[in-house]
């Protein structure tokens, strides 16, 4: 019992440290970085815009397309 135990061990810490490497491989420092910054931004959007958030935002696109 004592080696399953100390064996199981390791394989869960590898799997958490290969699930951020895998990220980190995918998207590099400026991938997260950027999906960082832009989880920020659209946060801050939503809290001081509040209920007008999507109205604002359409309103921005259709005055794009026009």
């Amino acid at each position: 019992m004592e080696n399953n135990n100390t064996v199981n061990e390791p394989i869960i810490e590898e799997k958490k440290n290969s699930r951020w490497k895998r990220m980190l491989k995918k998207f590099g420092i400026g991938g997260i970085i950027f999906f960082t910054v832009k989880g920020i931004i659209t946060s801050t959007l939503i809290y001081f815009l509040g209920k007008n958030f999507w109205s604002v935002i359409s309103n921005y696109i259709t005055t794009i397309f026009d």
